[in-house]
């Protein structure tokens, strides 16, 4: 099985406003997706989350989002490619600046709610994260999602120079195409904490998923994504890190 790196987005209270049990989760992950202030979280609750993540070691990733508090950016919203890039330099030289003020750095970048799915089925979309990622900082990683064919992002990471780490969801629901089955929808949010230890370790052994269809959905990960507003997946975290760390040992 190979070493799949666990992440999970974080960060995502706002003032006196919390969300999330990230104190909880921390611990058992290697990834935070810090929230950048347009979906949720604050410059306050962002420093105190970098500073979280640099106490466990756990790298620190941008999770930018479209401008949208009141939809917690998970509502589609309509920009052209420069707004797009202006937008995502904006969240993460925000984030940078704040882990840079505490002797870190953002190590990746991963795209939130309606962005992250709008890029994933809109290719000029992805072109322009991408284009924008590699603007910023060629070196940094750009986290999407693993699909059932993923060979059009690659090409398109590899034009650009962009590292594309892609990611599967412990705790979600999939269509026949591996995309993520609509939260609008029953079934979509997994809440079982067994059967969302059991996909875990499914997509970490490269088994086959069940997609919503019932066909067969293999997808290859480099990373998992536990949600840390799902009580669910945070009660599973602890106990798939250590059956991926059990998987992983030689």
């Amino acid at each position: 099985m190979s070493r799949l790196l666990l992440n999970c987005d974080i960060g995502e209270s706002f003032g006196n406003w919390t969300l999330g049990l990230d104190a909880e989760v921390m611990p058992f992950i290697d990834c935070a997706n810090v929230a950048c202030g347009f979906h949720a979280g604050d410059p306050s609750i962002m420093r105190k989350t970098v500073s979280l993540a640099l106490s466990h070691g756990v790298k620190i990733g941008a999770h930018p989002a479209y401008q949208d508090l009141a939809g917690f950016g998970r509502r589609s919203m309509a920009y052209t490619a420069q707004e797009l890039e202006d937008l995502l330099h904006y969240q993460i030289g925000a984030l940078d600046g704040i882990c840079r003020a505490q002797g870190t750095h953002v190590s990746y970048v991963k795209p939130h709610g309606a962005m992250y799915n709008d890029m994933m089925a809109n290719p000029a979309q992805l072109r322009a994260v991408i284009q924008a990622v590699a603007a910023y900082d060629r070196q940094l990683p750009l986290m999407l999602m693993a699909t059932r064919d993923n060979s059009a992002a690659r090409l398109m990471g590899e034009e650009y120079g962009v590292t594309l780490w892609f990611e599967a969801f412990a705790d979600r629901a999939y269509d026949s195409a591996g995309h993520l089955v609509s939260r609008q929808l029953p079934g979509a949010v997994h809440h079982d904490p067994e059967k969302i230890i059991e996909q875990a370790l499914t997509i970490a052994r490269g088994g086959n998923l069940v997609a919503s269809d019932g066909s067969a959905l293999h997808l290859q990960a480099d990373t998992l994504c536990v949600h840390g507003d799902n009580a669910s997946s945070v009660a599973a975290v602890q106990r798939i890190r250590e059956a991926l760390n059990q998987q992983s040992a030689p």
